[in-house]
Order: C-alpha cells, then sequence, then structure tokens
C-alpha cells in the first residue's frame, strides 16, 4: 500500500508544467465513438521533447493504436508529415528536429493518421499547457503524458484537384513532357499516353503534388495521340482519374494536297484517265478519308475514288476539252485544305513542250521508317516511262562501326511503269560485306533517288527513310 502511494505521488509531480511532453487532445466527437468500433483506434500519443519548441529541440513521438497499419504525425507551422514507424505491435515511433525557421503554433493541434487495411482514422492532439510559456532551462527527462481519447476523423476525400501540362516548346524527339497533379497526400500516381506510353509514375515532390515526365521518342506520334489520363490511387486502393484537357502538340496546320495528277496545265491524250494526288498531314494526325471530296468539272466523284489517309485516285474516260478538279481534305484535327486545278483532254499530246512529267512515291512518306525485312517502294510516274532506281545506306555515327556516316549502295535498277504509270521497286536493309550478312543499326538512314524519263521529258524525286529502332 505504501508502494502505491509513493508511485501516485511521483506521478502527480509529472504532471508540473514542463516543455518535453504534449498535453491532452482536443475532446471527442459525441459522433465518433460509434465510427471508432468499425474503424483503426489511435489509444494515445506519447511525446518527449529536449527543448520544448525551441530550434534545435528534438521531437520524440510515439503512438499507440491499432496494429499493422501506417501512421504519420503533421506538425503545425511548417506542416511537416513525419512517419511513424510501427517499432512493435501497435506502437508508431518517429522523431523531428525543430528548425530555425519553423514557426510552430502551440495553441495549433497535431494530426495523426493511422492507416489500417482500407480504413483510415485521424486524431487531433493539443500541447499541453506548459509549451505556452517561454523555454527554460531544459530539465531531466520525464516520462511522457499519454494522451486519451483521440477524435475520430473519417477519412480524406480522394479527388484530383488539377492536371495540367507545364509549357513546353514543340514536341520534338528528344523534348521532355512535363506533366503535374495536385490531389491527396500519400498516394500513388500515374499517367497514360493512350497508344505512347502507359503507367508513366508520378513523384510527389511535395505534399499532395506530383509530377512526372515524358521523353519524345522518334516513332511517337503525339498528334495522333489520345488525351492523357492521370490515375490516382490511395492506401485503401480507392482510385480517381482526371484527363488533360489539352492535347500534348497544337495541330493547327491545315494538310497538303500535292504530287497531282494530270498538272496543272498538261494536256493528255484522249482515253481513260487517272486524276490523282497525295494527301500529306507531315507532324499532324492524319488525313481523315471521310472528309475528302473530290469534284471533276462540276460532278462529285468522291464515291468513285479510291481514297486513303495518304493518297486519292479517280479514273474514267473524260470527253475532250478543258476539265477542273477540285480536292476538299481535312486532317483529325479538323484543318481543312483544298486544291484546284485544271487540263485539258485530247488538245495536245504528250511531248508538246507545255506538259511536265509526273513523279511520285505512293506507298511512303518522307521521313518514315522501315523494319529489317524487304521494303516494297511504290510510285506513279506517266504511262510505260522508265525510272530508274538509286537506294543508299547511311548508318549512324555511333561507336566504331567502320561503316558509320558511309553511304552503303543497296539498290541501282531501272523498272518500267506500266499503263496506268505504276510501278515499284524492292529493297533489302541487310547487305552482304566480306561474305557477312550486315544488320542494319537503328537510325540508319535510307536515301531513295528516283529518276523518271520517257519522249524527252524526265522528273527527279528523292525520299529518305530510317531503320527502326
Amino acid at each position: 500500500m505504501k508502494k502505491n502511494l509513493l508511485r501516485q505521488a511521483a506521478a502527480l509531480c509529472l504532471l508540473a508544467p514542463a516543455a518535453s511532453f504534449l498535453a491532452l487532445p482536443t475532446a471527442a466527437a459525441p459522433d465518433s465513438v460509434a465510427a471508432a468500433a468499425s474503424a483503426p483506434q489511435t489509444r494515445g500519443l506519447e511525446v518527449n521533447a529536449d527543448s520544448g519548441l525551441a530550434p534545435g529541440s528534438q521531437l520524440r513521438l510515439t503512438l499507440e493504436g491499432t496494429p499493422g497499419g501506417k501512421a504519420t504525425a503533421r506538425i503545425p507551422g511548417p506542416d511537416v508529415v513525419v512517419p511513424l514507424r510501427e517499432v512493435s505491435p501497435g506502437q508508431y515511433s518517429g522523431n523531428y528536429t525543430v528548425r530555425r525557421s519553423d514557426r510552430i503554433d502551440p495553441a495549433a493541434v497535431i494530426r495523426v493518421t493511422l492507416s489500417a487495411g482500407k480504413r483510415n482514422v485521424a486524431a487531433n492532439y493539443t500541447f499541453p499547457p506548459s509549451f505556452m510559456a517561454p523555454v527554460a532551462a531544459a530539465p531531466a527527462r520525464a516520462p511522457a503524458v499519454i494522451a486519451r481519447a483521440p477524435v475520430i476523423v473519417e477519412r480524406a476525400p480522394l479527388r484530383i484537384e488539377r492536371f495540367a501540362l507545364a509549357p513546353v516548346g514543340r514536341a520534338e524527339p528528344g523534348a521532355e513532357l512535363l506533366l503535374r497533379l495536385d490531389g491527396l497526400p500519400g498516394a500513388t500516381a500515374w499517367f497514360d499516353i493512350p497508344g505512347i506510353a502507359s503507367k508513366v509514375p508520378m513523384r510527389e515532390t511535395r505534399p499532395g503534388h506530383y509530377e512526372g515526365t515524358y521523353t519524345v521518342r522518334r516513332q511517337d506520334n503525339l498528334a495522333a495521340a489520345g488525351l492523357v489520363t492521370a490515375t490516382l490511387r490511395a492506401d485503401d486502393n480507392r482510385v480517381v482519374t482526371s484527363t488533360l484537357s489539352q492535347p500534348l502538340i497544337s495541330d493547327n496546320r491545315p494538310p497538303q494536297i500535292g504530287n497531282l495528277m494530270p498538272r496543272q496545265g498538261e494536256a493528255v491524250s484522249s482515253g481513260p484517265t487517272v486524276v490523282s494526288g497525295s494527301l500529306d498531314d507531315a507532324s499532324g494526325g492524319g488525313v481523315d478519308p471521310q472528309s475528302v471530296r473530290i469534284v471533276v468539272s462540276g460532278r462529285d466523284v468522291t464515291s468513285l475514288a479510291q481514297i486513303t489517309p495518304r493518297e486519292f485516285s479517280f479514273r474514267d474516260r473524260l470527253p475532250p476539252g478543258r476539265h477542273t478538279v477540285e480536292v476538299v481534305a481535312a486532317d483529325r484535327a479538323g484543318n481543312v485544305a483544298q486544291k484546284t486545278w485544271s487540263f485539258d483532254v485530247g488538245s495536245t499530246v504528250l511531248g508538246a513542250p507545255s506538259v511536265t512529267l509526273p513523279l511520285m512515291v505512293m506507298s511512303h512518306q518522307g521521313n518514315g521508317q522501315v523494319d529489317q525485312n524487304p521494303t516494297t517502294i511504290r510510285g506513279r510516274t506517266a504511262p510505260f516511262a522508265t525510272v530508274q532506281v538509286r537506294v543508299d545506306a547511311i548508318a549512324p555515327v555511333v561507336g566504331r562501326r567502320v561503316d558509320a556516316g558511309v553511304a552503303q549502295r543497296l539498290l541501282s535498277q531501272q523498272v518500267q511503269a506500266d499503263a496506268n504509270g505504276d510501278f515499284s521497286f524492292v529493297f533489302n536493309p541487310r547487305y552482304s560485306r566480306d561474305n557477312a550478312t550486315v544488320l542494319p543499326v537503328p537510325g540508319t538512314r535510307y536515301d531513295v533517288s528516283l529518276t523518271a524519263n520517257r519522249d524527252n521529258l524526265s522528273a527527279e524525286s528523292r525520299l529518305m527513310l530510317f531503320q527502326r529502332s
């Protein structure tokens, strides 16, 4: 009995004001007790301090609660979240050193969060009255007071406050895209670029602020990609998403309608006439075939034409005389292009001074990519014209390859166009050197040179392709 009285007297002495411990928490809300029965519970917070809230003082926080969870404590003033590690079942501990720049209000509360399973619980604790007084000389370390009956708070709502693309210049290969997100702290975040990249991680640079980067590759077609979507996932597996309101790059340039056949002012002989051209949207999302309209001498022939995202072609026996062609096309961003030209049928013959020889590549666009298999190139010129073909490979300057930067002739061949002016040829990116097969290096450039000839007329065209990585 005497020993018990001595222990009680010692405990009463320890309740005197001191700068090394925290006081009781704010009162619990009356309707929160029922919620605590099914949610994780915090049973008390123990805090030791070397010199109260003075600069350099180390706060040592120990939380008692439901075991097997994750716990944090938010220090007011600097608004710093201190992780509390579970050192024994149900006991979580963490340290924080007061900085000179900290402005900790002893009247504010320390907010403790404990997550277990799929439920969260938060509790607010106030500083003891001794922290209101000026800091005195550091007394001998005294046992800390354990606060009881925390305030039970519902789990924080999961939402994305803001998702945006940082301002960048033109998104060219090698450029870095920076995306930022604001939402619930302590979650996991990532973003997806449809058709290009999935689950690109976003790092939490400060509480509730996440940043992620993506480096544009040469083969990425950002204009054709869908809108970027960000995902935020809480520890309890709740998930929320947000879609970027702007495309990664702005496409405000209309497509180009070129390589027209017959050419402007050209005179062609009577018989079936092929009206054709190419559609090039450069770095945009591509031409929408459904948007293409072709009118020949006032007659809509769209339904009779062959139309792809890269070309159009219409063949018919046109009556002699002047004919006007109007072509309208739009890309997938809604930019519209229009082209009008005219030619004559049956008024002169091929080879007259006003005639030029057509020549265009129909199967590939400039700066396109090829794989390691044999590549077929298709083109169009005047009927029965001869086409001289030359293909050179130039390997990139990488490592110590003996062929780096040196042109290697892959093909030199003459082909003849058919009655419609169509021709094709094949080149193989693989070639032999010293009785060994040389595989192409990613980034190798292929220079394709074409020269067409017929009836003392000639035309030249060049195409540049790259080896896919």
